[in-house]
């Protein structure tokens, strides 16, 4: 006999009458429906492989609900509409009051949703000024940059600003996963003893370790396991507001990077990325949490019109008296697929020109991937860049499964070496002019690209908000002290 009735009492046994007898012929238990493979049930039962994924599926959607909390969804508050209604059916004509309430209420939920969404503090007033008050709660939120930008410290700080009450935090947990090293404790113990913002806090009130949940996935096997079935139970069962995934995009590189068909690759990343993004948005909506990620970055090399010219011009040779072609990016020029040599050039043709592919005019620039992705990436984006150029890992599939980015910046700032001692040979002054400047320090900044909640910022880092990085976390700087320091 299966217990499937038992733990499920609210299954819906309806759609699935004829297959529960079967089901039941063979004993097979609940934990045996979600463990064993499809394929394996289906010669054991005899039941169409499309019909038992069909009920394996809804099993699964049951058991969600089950643990899903009441009330899964952070809606507007409903009390005002019925007091309302109350009011309008009261005063007089029903009908028109009907009326005025459906007319408020779309007005009303557009202008509170923006103005009651509540969001989770960095710990500085000027890098939450730059973010519109934080980062908003319900949607996923993505921090990129190169190593050693300040991806991480952002991290932490958000692990434990959560924790605080309102209008800081939201007084809750924050659950960290990561896929490359294990929580940095120590760092958050150095944050708690220096931040400035908690030194005057109460003791009750301060955030502790013990409020951080923690895991670490070293592949996309156990990264997918356990966002697909831990973490639900987890939010369930736990005040967490606030879920970190360190970094999105290790685990998809090294799973996908080192397999041998590009295409079919590409394909299958695209895939999983598509579904990542669609579970992360549900759990940010159906629990009202903060779903924040860290993601990589890698070197985009900027387009080059004089052999974007030169390719185009050796692929179009009948085109040279059209005038010089519009410049071509070269991502684009290798996106598209080169035709194959074909194997009759030497056979004679006839003098009518063939028709290809290319006839018709060439696509401006603007159309290209290269253009275009300046405006979501956050590097790029001014006319001339003193920088090397950066892009997001994941691609255009990933920065369409986000709401907001946060791409952070990095610069050296160099010096020369002072000479503390005198030269114990007069021919070893070569004077301190000569010598090369070293590194003396990062300057770093924080730039909205994207975001539901507040505008993004203007182009380059001009607009950006700059910050340091010290024993007590987060610290912005002020524009003037900025421009001194520069």
């Amino acid at each position: 006999m299966t217990d499937l009735l038992r733990i499920l009492p609210s299954f819906p046994a309806g759609p699935f009458s004829a297959l529960l007898p079967v089901i039941e012929q063979q004993s097979l238990s609940t934990t045996d429906l979600l463990t064993q493979h499809p394929v394996d049930l289906a010669k054991q039962t005899h039941i169409p492989l499309l019909d038992l994924k069909r009920f394996i599926a809804a099993v699964q959607a049951s058991l969600a609900d089950d643990l899903t909390p009441e009330k899964p969804l952070a809606l507007p508050k409903p009390a005002d509409v019925n007091t309302e209604k109350e009011d309008g059916e009261g005063g007089g004509d029903a009908k028109d009051a009907a009326a005025v309430d459906e007319q408020k209420l779309p007005s009303e939920a557009t202008t509170a949703e923006p103005a009651d969404a509540p969001c989770i503090s960095t710990l500085d007033d000027t890098l939450d000024a730059a973010l519109g008050g934080g980062v908003p709660v319900g949607c996923i939120t993505e921090f990129a940059g190169e190593s050693g930008a300040g991806k991480t410290q952002f991290l932490l700080s958000l692990c434990l600003a959560v924790q605080l009450p309102a209008p800081r935090g939201l007084g809750k947990q924050a659950l960290y996963i990561s896929t490359e090293a294990a929580l940095a404790t120590r760092r958050l113990s150095q944050m708690l003893a220096g931040s400035a913002a908690l030194q005057n806090m109460d003791v009750t009130d301060r955030p502790s370790l013990d409020n951080i949940l923690s895991t670490v996935t070293p592949d996309l096997e156990s990264q997918d396991h356990i966002l697909e079935y831990q973490v639900p139970v987890l939010l369930a069962r736990h005040n967490i507001g606030l879920l970190v995934l360190d970094s999105v995009a290790a685990n998809f590189r090294a799973e996908f990077e080192n397999q041998g068909s590009m295409g079919s690759s590409l394909a299958a990343r695209s895939a999983q990325l598509v579904r990542l993004g669609a579970h992360l948005r549900d759990l940010a909506r159906r629990h009202g949490i903060a779903v924040v990620v860290a993601n990589q970055v890698a070197d985009r090399f900027a387009s080059s019109s004089s052999s974007a010219a030169l390719q185009r011009s050796l692929r179009l040779p009948h085109r040279t008296s059209m005038g010089p072609p519009p410049p071509e990016s070269p991502l684009a020029s290798r996106g598209r697929q080169q035709p194959p040599p074909s194997t009759l050039q030497a056979t004679p043709t006839s003098s009518m020109p063939m028709p290809t592919p290319d006839d018709g005019p060439p696509a401006p620039p603007t159309l290209f991937l290269d253009h275009q992705q300046r405006w979501f990436t956050g590097w790029g984006d001014e006319p001339r860049s003193s920088y090397t150029l950066k892009t997001p890992s994941l691609g255009l599939v990933w920065s369409t499964q986000i709401a907001c980015r946060v791409a952070l910046f990095k610069r050296p700032v160099y010096g020369r070496p002072r000479r503390v001692a005198a030269p114990l040979d007069a021919n070893d002054d070569d004077g301190g002019e000569d010598r090369e400047p070293t590194l003396k320090s990062w300057r770093r900044w924080m730039k909205v690209v994207f975001a539901p909640h507040v505008a993004a910022s203007g182009q380059g880092i001009a607009d950006a908000a700059e910050f340091e990085v010290n024993a007590g976390g987060l610290k912005g700087v002020i524009k003037d002290q900025s421009k001194t320091r520069g």
